[in-house]
C-alpha cells in the first residue's frame, strides 16, 4: 500500500509561514504528516497559519522571529528542536522583495535584501545542521527564477536570490557526508502580494499581467499551492537522491 503521507512523523522548522508560498507549503507539509514550527515576524499571519493547520488536525506552533537577528533564528531552531524532540527538515522561505533601476536603487535597500534573503538562509543552516547531523535530513531554501534569469529593475533582488543558489550548492557538497540534503526551489511569477514592488516597477498590475502572458509559455502566473508541491517533494524522501539542485517552477520560462 502506498503511503500518501510523505512526511509522516517528520519534524520541520520553517521561516516565512505567515502567508503566500510559506502558508501554502506549511499546510501541505502538515497534511502529509509533518509537525511544524513556524518562525515569522508577522505574528498575526503566522498564528492564522497555525490555526489553519490545527483545525485540520495537524500539529503546528509559532515562534516570533526576526530573521535578520541571529539570536532570534537560533532561538527558533532550538525551540523547535526542544518542542518536537529533534528536527528532520528545515525550510528557509522568508524573503524580501524590492525593485528599482540600478542607478536609483538605494544602498540601504540592497543591504536589506541581503540581510533577509541569503543571510537568513546561512543563519538557519548554521544553527540547524547540528540537529540534522544526528540522523540526516533535508534543507530547502526558497530562491527565485530571478536568481537564474534577470530582468529590468531586478538587479538587487536577483543578486540576493542568486547568493542563495551559490550558498546552497556549496552547502550541499559540505553536508553530503552527513546525509543532509540541500536543495533550492526557484518559483517564477507567483500571484501573491509579495511581488507588488516588481508590479509597481512594471507600471501596475495590467502591465505586469501582459508581460507574464508574453514571457511565460503557460501564459499565466502560478499559485502558492503549485510551489508547495515542490517544497513537499524536496523535503520528503521522494527526493532522496537529490542534493545541490534547483527545482525551477516557472511555467516554462527558464
Amino acid at each position: 500500500m502506498v503511503d500518501l503521507r510523505q512526511l509522516e512523523g517528520k519534524r520541520v522548522v520553517m521561516t516565512g509561514g505567515a502567508a503566500n508560498i510559506g502558508r501554502a507549503s506549511a499546510l501541505l507539509l502538515a497534511r502529509h504528516g509533518a509537525k511544524i514550527v513556524i518562525g515569522d515576524v508577522d505574528s498575526t499571519g503566522a498564528s492564522e497559519t497555525v490555526d489553519l493547520i490545527t483545525s485540520e488536525g495537524g500539529t503546528a506552533s509559532f515562534v516570533q522571529t526576526d530573521v535578520t537577528d541571529e539570536q532570534a533564528i537560533e532561538n527558533l531552531v532550538t525551540s523547535a528542536a526542544d518542542e518536537l524532540g529533534g528536527l528532520d527538515v528545515g525550510f528557509f522561505n522568508a524573503g524580501l522583495q524590492r525593485s528599482g533601476s540600478v542607478t536609483e536603487f538605494p544602498a540601504d535597500e540592497w543591504d536589506a535584501l541581503f540581510s533577509v534573503n541569503p543571510r537568513h538562509c546561512f543563519l538557519g543552516a548554521k544553527h540547524l545542521v547540528p540537529h540534522l547531523r544526528e540522523s540526516g535530513g533535508s534543507i530547502v531554501f526558497t530562491a527565485s527564477l530571478a536568481a537564474i534569469k534577470g530582468g529590468p529593475g531586478m538587479t538587487a533582488y536577483s543578486a540576493s536570490k542568486g547568493a542563495i543558489v551559490g550558498f546552497s550548492k556549496a552547502l550541499a557538497a559540505e553536508l553530503a557526508p552527513d546525509r543532509i540534503r540541500v536543495n533550492t526551489i526557484c518559483p517564477g511569477w507567483i500571484d501573491t502580494p509579495f511581488n507588488q514592488p516588481a508590479i509597481d516597477f512594471m507600471g501596475g498590475r495590467e502591465s505586469q499581467e501582459d508581460a507574464v502572458r508574453q514571457a511565460v509559455p503557460l501564459g499565466r502566473q502560478g499559485t502558492p499551492e503549485e510551489i508547495a508541491g515542490g517544497v513537499l517533494f524536496l523535503a520528503s524522501d521522494a527526493s532522496s537522491y537529490m542534493t545541490g539542485q534547483l527545482l525551477v517552477i516557472d511555467g516554462g520560462v527558464a
